[in-house]
Parts: C-alpha cells; structure tokens; sequence
C-alpha cells in the first residue's frame, strides 16, 4: 500500500473556505511566498484563483509557485538577491528582468501558459 506524501490545508479563497492537497515542500514554497509579499495565504490563493482560469486549483498552485522561484532564478533575479551573475552571463542579454508578480495567463494559441504581470 503507497501512503500519500500529500498534506491538506484549508485555505480561505474570495471569503469561502476550501481545502488543497499539495506536498509539503510545495506548502513549505507557498508559505514562504506569502512572507516574502507580507501577505496572507488566503490573499495569495485568492488571486491565483482569480487568475488560473482552466486549470484546477491545487495544479495552478503548483504552477504558480514554480514561476514566482523561476522568475527569481534568472541572472536578474540573482543579482537582486545577492548571489551575483553566473561566470560569463550577461544579465541584460541573457535572462529577461524578473517580474515583481507571477500571473497565470492564457497564451493567445488557447492553450496555458504562465507570464509575468
């Protein structure tokens, strides 16, 4: 018998409660987003909710928290944190600015993407 690693929390999203199964490293990245924005759970899930628009919740969740990591994972996302660029980057040639949010969009080809905002 596989016993599931998935751990459940209710959230609050639009003022109604519901609960996520995600993998606690998932919730470990989700909780550490909200302090980096100071903002609450319920507030971040919220808006992806708001934003993820065909996907399910928990799978916009995901996607969610591995662009807001990616976006801070280029030479300009680096820099900003202190870690510096890469041995022969070029910060402004190379990687694309980091975006201050993470929205999930639809790409114009009606399938989904993920674009800053």
């Amino acid at each position: 018998m596989v016993v599931s690693t998935l751990r459940n929390r209710n959230v609050t999203i639009g003022g109604r409660r519901t609960s996520m199964k995600l993998e606690p490293g998932m919730w470990d990245a989700l909780d550490e987003i909200c302090h980096r924005e100071s903002s609450a759970i319920h507030e971040i899930c919220t808006r992806i909710a708001k934003e993820h628009k065909g996907y399910n919740l928990t799978a916009a969740t995901r996607a969610f928290i591995l662009a807001y990591f990616r976006a801070a994972a280029t030479e300009d996302g680096h820099a900003a944190a202190g870690h510096g660029p890469r041995p022969g980057a070029r910060p402004s040639l190379d990687a694309p600015k980091a975006p201050a949010r993470v929205a999930l969009r639809p790409a114009d080809s009606g399938s989904r993407r993920l674009a800053g905002r």
